[in-house]
């Protein structure tokens, strides 16, 4: 069975806003992620047309995380893994798939609409009586949800951030229900994992750790509204292309030479994998 949630991600802004802002964060929150040999890697970035959506940019990136993931994962994936991510994305509609072709198995399917409201459109991605079912949503806060420690910074901390700006912020409690501008993220998250033994744990594992980058990245797109603030959107892909170029960089600035000498023991742990789920 597929797990589907719906996570509604409010921030202080307008979805026109957000559309560089969205750009801004993505680019700079990968460059930032990213070290030697490991990271998010942009291989194409080109236009691309819908008959229903009209024009948009599509993206395929792979990400390179074998280190951090948890060791009952990476007893099954090789050290050179890395997932795919393909994006369409039709702003204020967007559509992206992870997959890995080391587990074909695994589908991660994200469908996401943007709307000027604090979360309160019932269906806002169309989902079928089935899938409505099912469907759990989490409301996400990204001023007073818990964030992993490891990602926590006070100078992107919604709770403390004030825009010189637009003079928006610090958020207190309850301002999804007060504050203007507002707008919501509405995402819809399938994943599917089909190997018995496993399902349900690396399916839950997925959930969480997309949680935890949808706050992370939601929060980073209000705590750096004065960087992207009043760019045109010529501005914002001239500065996507830089950043990708020097997220690439940085991915490929590895030692190498090992990855082979790396891939050929992990034959010899997937027999175990089971053992290590606990």
């Amino acid at each position: 069975m597929v797990l589907t949630k719906e996570y509604r991600v409010c921030m202080p802004l307008t979805v026109e806003e957000y559309k560089i802002g969205q750009l801004y964060m993505i680019a700079r929150h990968s460059l930032e992620q990213s070290e030697a040999g490991e990271g998010v890697e942009v291989v194409e970035n080109r236009p691309c047309e819908d008959p229903v959506h009209g024009k948009g940019q599509y993206t395929e990136k792979h990400i390179h995380l074998s280190s951090r993931l948890p060791y009952w994962i990476q007893a099954i994936c090789p050290r050179v893994f890395y997932v795919i991510e393909k994006s369409w994305n039709y702003y204020p509609y967007t559509l992206t798939e992870y997959t890995c072709s080391f587990i074909p198995k695994l589908n991660v399917l994200i469908k996401t609409k943007y709307e000027d409201n604090n979360g309160s459109t019932e269906n806002c991605l169309d989902l079928s009586e089935e899938d409505l079912k099912t469907r759990s949503v989490d409301h996400l806060d990204i001023a007073f949800d818990d964030l992993s420690p490891k990602h926590y910074k006070r100078e992107e901390d919604p709770k403390f951030y004030k825009s010189e700006k637009t003079n928006r912020g610090p958020l207190i409690e309850g301002w999804r229900e007060t504050d203007k501008p507002i707008m919501c993220s509405y995402k819809v998250v399938h994943a599917s994992f089909e190997v018995w033994g496993l399902q349900t744990k690396v399916e839950d594992f997925i959930q969480r750790g997309i949680r935890e980058i949808l706050l992370l990245g939601h929060r980073q797109a209000f705590a750096w509204l004065d960087e992207w603030h009043g760019m045109t959107l010529e501005d914002v892909r001239d500065y996507e292309r830089q950043k990708q170029a020097e997220t690439n960089e940085k991915i490929h600035n590895t030692s190498g030479g090992n990855e082979a000498n790396e891939a050929s023991g992990d034959a010899a742990t997937h027999n175990n994998v089971v053992d290590e789920v606990d």
